[in-house]
């Protein structure tokens, strides 16, 4: 975990060293300046030698003026090095977080990557900054004072050595106490955060059903128990300041009353009894110092725990060592194809415990250009298929084959710029139209994006729109409707001009005369393209080359929607509702009994 965090560090290491060196230098000087001033006291102004005394004091301001200008020195730098440190820290989660497969990051939740990405990268940039002054600072510190106590008294300075004792002690007991409750603390921020997305997210919904209440009362207590797990954290951290001064006023008290008889007796001068007081408040003060840096380091462990796992999670899905850089064709193929989700208690994709797999011996194969319409109930396994053939996922055992070969021997970015997919999920940007069908390519031209939404059927409504390809639209859409989202998803595909464009439940929130138009222009001007398109409506798929039947993660019927209705009896069913608008195919499935 240390290296993982130490490789972070980066082009700031420079100024991570020299943090500690100036701070160094820093503690030296300040130690020093308490000796002057026993040296000025006793041989200037007990001395009566008005010299010594101009003479020492410009020594403990030039002492002092060095020691200013070491400590902003040394602040810079921490703070410069630090907060260089967090950037790597975010650039490089979200670098890695990219190169995750669907199964990576169905291991984290999205709250509890934002919580890493936000809360616990500045408690590591806190932690940071503070162990490179702080940590050098106070040891240093601690040492060089009793060093200095030592040479100025040996019998007095017993004294400090049992305080260090008796505050050692309660401090550690404190910080074990504490340590335990912070590593708690950050799964109550994932909750925090989950509560405030999810709201934000489906706030229409819960204005709609007049839910206000009921996630008021949600947020209310998350936020409590965040806040009651800080506040007996903070109550115990509380205990250190009382410790503190019950200590350091033993120590006065006692400091005064043996040195006021070492200083009758004549063996130990006004001076030296003064700076051993300054001593003393520095032996201390470090004490405090150090017991809070133990605190810190203990609320950074947990961050660096779950900053760590992330940097060091390992992508299921990667380049092969020669990948293929090209897809020759849109052919696609499936051999025995079994996968199986795993649940949230597995480490990898590998380790499955479901007793059902989402997909089970899937076997068919697809020429180029061939437009295969798939069709089946909730849970049957649609979307799961789709998410093989980009390699989202890959399968457990089987073979997918794009071009003649597996999916696995070409490079990542070869394979999904060839294979475009529009998910169920509609997802768009903020920015214009033109910037976001430009994620399908970035160089296409104006024409290029019209002559996509002209094909997508969302050529119109945009032209409709008060900047027309240049109207702004709001994050995740929320100023478009769901079929216009769904409109701009496929123009978006288009641009890729891929070899295979997966469609998956794309047109659900089209009307059918839309939806009727957008199978037109597919299969007039897109010929050689390889089209699959998953559909809840038979009318969507029913002019498309061939149907794929899917029930239960198992391919129950491949043929022409003709063929289809005088073998396959789940299609007939589904056809016969629908013809009759009783229903759709979910219903259907379910009076079956096989659909999940």
């Amino acid at each position: 975990m240390l290296r993982t965090l130490y490789n972070q560090i980066g082009r700031y290491r420079g100024a991570a060293l020299a943090t500690p060196l100036l701070t160094t230098a820093e503690v030296v000087v300040d130690v020093l300046i308490p000796y002057v001033t026993a040296q000025l006291i006793d041989r200037g102004l007990t001395g009566g030698d008005l010299q010594a005394v101009w003479r020492y004091g410009a020594g403990m301001l030039l002492l002092a003026l060095l020691s200013l200008m070491l400590g902003v020195a040394a602040g810079w730098s921490s703070a410069y090095a630090s907060t260089g440190f967090a950037a790597n820290l975010r650039s490089a989660m979200y670098r890695r977080i990219q190169q995750f497969s669907f199964a990576n990051i169905d291991r984290f939740s999205t709250s509890g990557l934002v919580t890493r990405m936000t809360t616990d990268v500045q408690s590591l940039q806190q932690a940071f900054q503070q162990i490179m002054r702080i940590s050098v600072r106070a040891p240093l510190r601690l040492v060089l004072s009793v060093v200095m106590c030592m040479v100025i008294d040996p019998r007095l300075s017993l004294i400090f050595l049992v305080a260090m004792v008796l505050l050692g002690t309660a401090l550690w007991c404190i910080i074990s106490r504490v340590r335990r409750l912070f590593q708690q603390v950050f799964t109550r921020y994932d909750d925090l955060n989950r509560s405030v997305q999810e709201n934000v997210r489906a706030i229409r919904v819960v204005k709609a059903f007049v839910r206000e209440d009921y996630e008021n009362d949600k947020f209310a207590r998350a936020a409590e128990a965040l806040a009651r797990l800080y506040m007996r954290a903070e109550s115990l951290m509380a205990l250190n300041h009382p410790v503190m001064n019950l200590v350091m006023y033993g120590c006065i008290i006692a400091l005064s009353w043996w040195g006021a008889h070492f200083v009758v007796d004549g063996t130990l001068t006004t001076g030296r009894l003064a700076s051993l007081f300054t001593y003393v408040m520095s032996i201390l003060q470090a004490l405090m110092m150090l017991s809070m840096i133990f605190v810190m380091l203990t609320q950074s462990a947990a961050s660096a725990a779950r900053v760590c796992a992330i940097l060091e999670e390992k992508p299921d899905i990667t380049n092969p060592s020669t990948p293929v850089c090209d897809v020759p064709d849109g052919r696609l193929e499936l051999r025995g194809v079994r996968f199986d989700y795993p649940s949230p208690e597995t480490k990898t994709a590998s380790q499955h415990t479901s007793k059902r797999s989402a997909l089970y011996d899937v076997s068919f194969a697809v020429s180029s250009g061939e437009t295969i319409g798939i069709i089946g109930g909730t849970g049957s396994g649609k979307s799961t298929l789709v998410s093989l053939i980009c390699r989202l996922y890959d399968p457990r055992e089987g073979v997918v084959m794009v071009g003649g070969r597996d999916v696995r021997e070409y490079d990542l970015h070869a394979l999904r710029t060839s294979v475009a997919v529009v998910l169920q999920q509609s997802t768009l940007f903020s920015g214009t139209v033109l910037e976001n069908l430009r994620w399908g390519r970035p160089d296409a031209t104006p024409e290029e994006c019209r002559h996509a939404c002209r094909l997508a059927q969302a050529d119109d409504f945009v032209n409709e729109m008060p900047q027309g390809y240049d109207t702004y639209i709001e994050q995740g859409g929320a100023n478009l409707s769901g079929g216009q989202r769904q409109r701009l998803c496929i123009a978006r595909a288009l641009l890729k001009q891929p070899r295979i464009l997966l469609l998956d439940d794309s047109t659900s929130a089209c009307d059918t005369a839309t939806d009727a138009r957008i199978q037109q222009a597919f299969r007039e001007q897109l010929p050689g393209m390889t089209k699959l398109i998953i559909a809840q409506r038979i009318s969507s798929v029913r002019h498309c080359d061939r149907i794929l039947v899917m029930d239960n993660g198992v391919v129950t019927g491949f043929d022409t929607h003709e063929r289809l209705l005088q073998s396959n009896a789940l299609y007939q069913e589904i056809f016969a509702l629908q013809h009759a608008d009783e229903g759709d195919f979910d219903e259907a499935a379910s009076q079956k009994g096989g659909v999940s």
